[in-house]
């Protein structure tokens, strides 16, 4: 097995709590994203399990073991960086090859598995360039094939993508969750980019001032988030403050703050009477002149449109309170909208969610 168990880790520089009493179990095989703003302690927390750093208290285990006092270099795990700290000096073999030198493995096994290693991140034929002859996704090849030639139980990625530029870095998820599901290798990631976490993860925990937020899988962090933090760090939301009013055959009728009334099925359990926080993520929320009945809706005006290819996004004014945004996805069969147009914005009651006020 190789499981990484968190138990109530604290680790505090001063008085800023970096980890505070953080619990996590990432299964066997999981690939787990930990997400983030700068300064969340994502990385702090990558630095414990690694071993880089101690905790003030609490544990963590790699399968059966107990890693209290265990030296990095004996705990079975690979780290890349996000700067990949290749040996300038010597060439892509020659790096993969550092750590099994180290181990002291034979010279014969060191060459058969960088040879495999090659292979497996497909850098075959570029074992003697050096990192400087190499572009930015193959040196990170190399750094990946490093950290997966001593056969680790856990591999640990430190965001180690964002360098690379957008097409490169779709391209790199592709074939990191790829080789990850071949090898069924534990993988514990670090990253601030939302929509890397959603592409690579089985689970995601969002943090913020060295805590856990939520945990859980991509859909449902995103589609449920359990906090306004959350809500807004992962993706964006038209977000409206009001009041329950009303909670009968399971729909929530929430009264805002502007006097509109609009209803909701995902209540979370809140009481009538309570201040809640409705909110609607931008593409869920459609754009017509003359709307269905039933639904939710607001008299908006369009005051910006930025045409993205396959959608355009639509910023608009209601007659109260706050501008919000639609995704409109782009259809031979659909309208466009100018600026400065008069048009109603609605909603699903099925497509909103309630977040404590």
């Amino acid at each position: 097995m190789s499981n990484v168990i968190i138990r109530n880790i604290s680790k505090h520089y001063g008085a800023v709590a970096a980890a505070d009493r953080i619990d996590i179990e990432v299964e066997d095989g999981e690939f787990f994203a930990l997400l983030g703003p700068s300064g969340s302690g994502k990385t702090t927390l990558l630095r414990l399990i690694a071993g880089f750093i101690q905790p003030d208290i609490g544990s963590i285990s790699i399968g059966e073991t107990d890693m209290s006092g265990v030296p990095p270099e004996k705990r079975d795990i690979g780290v890349v960086f996000q700067n990949y700290a290749l040996f300038p000096h010597l060439t892509a073999r020659e790096n993969i090859a550092f750590g099994l030198s180290v181990r002291r493995v034979a010279k014969e096994e060191i060459q058969i598995r960088v040879d495999d290693a090659l292979d497996l991140v497909e850098l075959e034929g570029l074992g003697d360039r050096y990192p400087r002859q190499m572009s930015g996704g193959q040196q990170q090849r190399v750094a990946l094939a490093r950290a997966l030639v001593t056969k680790p139980r856990v591999l640990l990625l430190d965001e180690p993508l964002g360098a690379l530029d957008k097409k490169l870095r779709t391209q790199m998820q592709v074939e990191l969750r790829q080789l990850q599901q071949s090898l069924k290798i534990t993988t514990i990631f670090v990253t601030h980019d939302q929509e890397e976490a959603l592409t690579l993860s089985d689970r995601i925990a969002v943090m913020d001032n060295g805590a856990i937020c939520q945990i859980g899988h991509p859909e449902q962090v995103y589609e449920r988030p359990s906090t306004l933090f959350v809500s807004n760090f992962l993706g964006q939301s038209n977000v409206f403050s009001g009041q329950l009013v009303s909670h009968e055959n399971q729909i929530g009728v929430v009264r805002t703050e502007n006097g509109d009334s609009m209803q909701t099925t995902w209540t979370r359990n809140k009481r009538v009477g309570e201040a809640v926080i409705l909110v609607v993520r931008p593409e869920k929320v459609k754009i017509s002149v003359q709307p269905p009945q039933g639904v939710n809706h607001l008299l908006v005006t369009i005051v910006h449109r930025v045409y993205l290819g396959t959608s355009t996004t639509y910023l608009m004014q209601p007659d109260k309170g706050e501008q919000m945004l639609a995704f409109v996805q782009n259809e031979q069969s659909k309208p466009s909208f100018d600026v400065g147009q008069n048009v109603t914005a609605y909603w699903e009651a099925d497509n909103c969610f309630l977040l404590e006020d």
